[in-house]
């Protein structure tokens, strides 16, 4: 039986390995299907404490995750599917390829998933054109005129200062009167010329003219219902996200959105003493790297506190 497991190997999941890993517990930590989580998807992250310059976002979680094996944590490269959970445990999770692992405690840091715009033609041209990772995908388009499907955040703004760098012309499609975001980001892409601005506007469709991969968007101004064709090669897709916390749907208390509910807003323990969440999935207003590390860190002190009172 293990003392402590880990579901996740985003900046929550790493930050509460590392702190597991000084206390002496040899935490094993099951990676999930996107190893270093949603950040491994920005191409820099520029608001870390510690890095003077932007900070490629890949090496950013390598070196978060060497960190942790460094200091006596151990990764299984696997899925979650399945937890059983008991009032202070043992804790039972199960795995992708069939096995089964128990715990004495568990921390539970999942992450979360892009949401989709919810139409057809989306679902039919994903990965012909429709993708949610510019960093991963952008460069598939270079030269090319693209789209970005933003909703509230940094994540659009990014995205479309990405694509930037890419492409002549980048279609922002945001659905609100202004832009949303941190002043910074907002003043940059206010700045840039290749970024083309259509506020209060969505996304109606996505088109192929039977070609099998994306020529154009059509956009609804929400104010007037006009509808207007742009042409593109490709839609970044941007509108949030939504906590990866299915398989726990009558284990732990979860709020409406999914995610995982605290007993205390000083703490991390769930519903199920022993169980921990930290990051995203917990995390329904923040969502910054910086605040997951931080959950993180706050999940593995009581994981600690709470083994030692249980001696």
């Amino acid at each position: 039986m293990e003392s402590l497991i880990i579901l996740g190997s985003g900046p929550a999941g790493l930050t509460a390995a590392i702190y597991a890993a000084r206390a002496g517990l040899s935490p094993l930590v099951v990676t999930g299907s996107l190893p270093g989580g949603l950040p491994t998807q920005l191409s820099a992250i520029e608001n870390y404490p510690g890095f003077p310059q932007p900070k490629n976002a890949f090496e950013l979680a390598e070196d978060m995750r060497q960190q942790a094996e460094n200091l006596g944590a151990r990764l299984h490269y696997g899925i979650a599917t399945e937890l059983r959970l008991q009032p202070h445990g043992p804790h039972t999770v199960r795995l992708d390829d069939g096995s089964e692992l128990t715990c004495k405690a568990l921390i539970v840091a999942v992450g979360s998933r892009h949401l989709e715009l919810g139409l057809a033609s989306e679902k039919a041209l994903q990965n012909r054109g429709v993708s949610y990772c510019a960093v991963c995908d952008g460069a598939l388009f270079r030269g090319q005129d693209v789209a970005v499907a933003g909703g509230a955040g940094d994540a659009p703004l990014i995205e479309a200062l990405h694509l930037a760098r890419l492409s002549p012309r980048v279609h922002l499609v945001c659905r609100h009167e202004t832009l949303r975001g941190t002043p910074a980001l907002r003043q940059r892409i206010l700045d840039n010329p290749a970024i083309i601005l259509h506020l209060n506007c969505a996304i109606a469709e996505i088109q192929d003219i039977r070609l099998g991969k994306v020529t154009a968007i059509v956009i609804r101004h929400k104010d007037s219902g006009e509808r207007e064709t742009v042409p593109c090669a490709a839609v970044f897709v941007a509108v949030g996200q939504a906590p990866n916390t299915a398989m726990l749907q009558g284990q732990l208390d979860l709020d409406p959105q999914g995610h995982i509910r605290l007993t205390s807003p000083h703490g991390t323990e769930t519903s199920v003493p022993g169980v921990f969440a930290a990051g995203d999935c917990a995390d329904p207003t923040y969502k910054q790297v910086v605040t997951a590390a931080a959950t993180g860190c706050m999940a593995a002190l009581d994981a600690i506190r709470s083994l030692a009172d249980k001696g």
